[in-house]
């Protein structure tokens, strides 16, 4: 069964360790990413910081061993997108992670330690990736591992109606930054009531972070 594995690789061993060290505050995430291709796996990565920080970005990069070429796409308020090229240590390395036709679903930098969430097509191969990669010398730390159920909706914990309102909130720039659409248009498009709708996200969003946040077995009620 497809499993997906959420864990962290130290930015010393992996990618812009000295760009992480000469900017404390510097967010990265990446912003898309590609099975199966190795150098092109993490080619468009978004740094957000303060404007001070920003400014020295583009020598960080030039500096950084792990980066063989950064390409500025958009400079916009307090963050910039690159297209990124690495080198050879770090596409080595992404090759680990993706040789067992794995797909990398998320990679972001959390206190320099770079933290990825991978499905594989089965819980072999992420167990061959793991023991593969820590042969060659690669600190892999595992934050958390579950199945994906036949069900694609409940593997979240989520109703058939909270999915698809989801999908609907997401396609319509519900969770934009300005918002592309309000709860009364949304409420509108998906023909049901604007309390209906909160109650509806609410729920979901309560389930998506169950799902993500392990806060472990508890006997103390809420």
């Amino acid at each position: 069964m497809s499993t997906i594995a959420e864990f962290g690789v130290p930015a010393a061993d992996f990618a812009l360790r000295h760009t992480l060290e000469a900017a404390d505050d510097l967010e990265v995430e990446i912003e898309r990413v590609v099975a199966y291709d190795p150098d092109h796996v993490m080619p468009y990565v978004w740094f957000s910081g303060a404007e001070s920080t920003l400014e020295g970005l583009d020598d960080a990069l030039a500096d950084d061993a792990s980066v063989e070429d950064a390409e500025r796409l958009t400079d916009l308020d307090g963050e910039r997108l690159y297209r990124m090229h690495w080198v050879d240590d770090v596409t080595v390395i992404l090759h680990l992670l993706t040789e067992e036709e794995a797909t990398v679903l998320d990679a972001h930098v959390e206190a320099r330690q770079w933290r990825f969430r991978v499905l594989f097509p089965e819980r072999e191969a992420m167990s061959r990736t793991y023991e593969f990669a820590s042969e060659q010398g690669l600190r892999i730390h595992i934050h958390k591992i579950h199945q994906l159920e036949e069900d694609r909706h409940s593997r979240f914990g989520l109703t058939d109606a909270q999915y698809e309102t989801l999908v609907a909130a997401l396609e319509r720039g519900y969770y934009e930054i300005p918002r592309g659409m309000d709860m009364d248009e949304l409420s509108d498009e998906l023909d049901i009531s604007h309390q209906a709708l909160s109650e509806r996200l609410r729920r979901a969003h309560r389930a998506l972070v169950e799902e993500v946040i392990d806060i472990g077995d508890s006997d103390e009620s809420e």
